[in-house]
């Protein structure tokens, strides 16, 4: 499991361009994200640091338009994501890998699961580099944690196969052992996107490009 994921090549999207403009989100009158700028370039993978409750991943959920903006402007390669706009055409420009999964009430299998990534063989590839290709008729709610975190980003691979240039990545190595996480950060390391990854593990952080931290809201970037 420590050999270099070669599959990551299949990936032919082309990385995007994510431009946040004094973004400002809240939970009723709690401020909870503060007039943030941030400019992700094509092929970015930045890490998105700071203590629980800071905002972070209030600006991933807005992005994927799970949260709602209050102000502020998003543009993802020069198309503005509106708060209106349909979270079926986040998830075509956008792979998401959510730290809390909501599985519904339906035994949602994980083949069913891999199946919506888009491109369903590079998601089972994926898995299979992950070690839950056996899985595939398990359902969703039988899994342990950090299963189900290896399955959203072997789904979230799948999503990037099908053209998303993109990727949210939300804790994605919480659950995971020792030698789960240095897996699941070189493969994120090895995707050929842009990426922005709410962590707080030293080992995603270290194979970023640029690392930013979060605070009350604010967002200021650190140097590496």
């Amino acid at each position: 499991m420590t050999m270099l994921w070669t599959e990551a090549t299949a990936i032919s999207a082309q990385p995007a361009r994510l431009i946040i403009e004094q973004l400002v989100c809240r939970y009723g009158a709690t401020c909870v994200v503060d007039h943030v700028d941030l400019a992700l370039n094509p092929g970015d993978h930045v890490a998105l640091i700071g203590g629980n409750g800071s905002g972070k991943s209030t600006v991933l959920r807005a992005i994927m338009g799970f949260h709602p903006i209050s102000s502020g402007t998003l543009v993802l390669d020069q198309q503005t994501i509106h708060p209106r706009t349909k979270r079926a055409n986040q998830y075509r420009h956008i792979a998401w890998m959510p730290q809390r999964q909501t599985l519904g009430h339906f035994p949602l299998r994980v083949r069913e699961l891999l199946e919506r990534s888009g491109n369903v063989r590079l998601a089972i590839q994926a898995a299979a580099h992950l070690a839950v290709d056996q899985l595939m008729d398990r359902p969703m709610q039988t899994l342990s944690g950090g299963q189900i975190q290896r399955i959203f980003l072997a789904r979230a691979i799948g999503s990037l196969g099908a053209g998303a240039g993109l990727l949210l990545a939300d804790e994605p190595t919480a659950a995971l052992d020792f030698a789960g996480q240095t897996v699941v950060a070189d493969v994120l390391a090895s995707l050929p996107v842009t990426m922005l990854v709410v962590t707080h593990d030293r080992a995603v952080v270290a194979r970023c490009q640029r690392v930013l931290e979060m605070a009350g809201g604010s967002l200021r970037e650190l140097a590496v």
